[in-house]
């Protein structure tokens, strides 16, 4: 049996009884639109706070701040840049990028005037 009537026969509902109409094409539609709707409010929704969030945290980091890095790295800020952040982690200091900043310890005293 070729591929293209494998295809067809698959295609192929059960056939309509007689005397009844066939269910009108919406109606196959509803059970699409209620798993879009389930996708996006359990996959979607969330995965697009979380990226608000950390925008949001990435923007308020200023000096003195105490950070952890996606890599593990305890610090302390100590100059914030555009899209970069110098850290004093022990006795080394280092450059990341904002990015990589996984979460805010502690908050510094002071308020940022800029």
């Amino acid at each position: 049996m070729q591929i293209a009537n494998v295809s067809a026969l698959l295609a192929m509902g059960p056939p309509a009884q007689p005397g009844q109409p066939s269910p009108p094409f919406w109606t196959s539609l509803i059970p699409l639109v209620l798993l879009i709707v389930v996708f996006y409010f359990a996959l979607i929704r969330p995965q697009q706070k979380k990226a608000k969030n950390q925008a949001q945290m990435l923007k308020g980091v200023r000096p003195g701040d105490k950070i952890v890095t996606s890599g593990g790295i305890l610090g302390v800020v100590i100059t914030v840049k555009e899209k970069t952040v110098s850290i004093r982690s022990a006795d080394s200091k280092m450059e990341i990028t904002k990015t990589a900043i996984a979460e805010i310890l502690e908050r510094s005293g002071e308020s940022s005037e800029s």
